[in-house]
């Protein structure tokens, strides 16, 4: 049976190798946490329909390499994201120091108005960490992103990160701020959606042929 939902978003997973992307998606789609993860190489996939304020979305979902070498591949998967989850490790300055990095590939290369949340990853190994929330939340602040601390071992607010980020994006839809029609959105009309989009279409256009006459 296909799925029917009313919108599909693209969504990409970005940060730098070991902040634990891969262990993020898997424990959105699986509802588990990935035991033997290795690091990416270049692009991973996953989708899951979910519901949010009262509409069926599908997240289509790339999990982009956190590896310099596979960056050039990586890029070019990031054209026509609706959002973006964008993920360091709280236990490695390293990877929370190259946030500005990935950010500024986002906003150019998918869209400067891309919808970002900012996960701090491994939120389990508090006793290790090496980033305080208070530092990240600034950050988000400055560079207008969401904030979410997340652990893929436990689980915690990871369905979160996603879910809000496609809220965002829908409230966005509907204040008229983002155009799911606009070439590169990122966002497509499901079937659902098409149905009653195309019954007042053909109205208007009736009344077109009318008044031509």
């Amino acid at each position: 049976m296909s799925e029917t939902y009313d919108f599909l978003f693209k969504f990409l997973v970005i940060g730098s190798a070991g902040a634990g992307k891969s262990c993020l998606l898997h424990q959105f789609i699986e509802n588990k946490f990935k035991q033997d993860s290795n690091h990416t190489i270049g692009v991973e996939f996953g989708s899951r329909v979910v519901n949010v304020g009262g509409k069926t979305v599908k997240l289509q979902i790339w999990d982009t390499a956190g590896q310099e070498r596979f960056r050039s591949v990586t890029r070019s998967y990031y054209r026509g994201a609706a959002g973006a989850l964008l993920v360091y490790d709280i236990t490695s300055r390293e990877t929370y120091n190259a946030l500005t990095n990935w950010l500024t590939d986002a906003r150019t290369l998918a869209s400067p108005n891309i919808v970002i949340i900012l996960c701090g990853n491994k939120k389990d190994l508090d006793a290790e960490r090496e980033v305080t929330f208070l530092e990240a939340s600034r950050f988000a602040q400055e560079n207008e992103l969401m904030f979410l601390e997340t652990s893929a071992l436990t689980g915690e607010n990871v369905e979160e990160g996603f879910l809000k980020c496609a809220r965002t994006i829908l409230n966005k839809i509907d204040s008229g701020e983002l155009d799911p029609e606009r070439m590169g959105s990122g966002i497509q009309y499901g079937d659902a959606s098409m149905r009653q989009l195309r019954q007042p279409r053909g109205t208007t256009t009736q009344n077109k042929q009318q008044c031509n006459c």
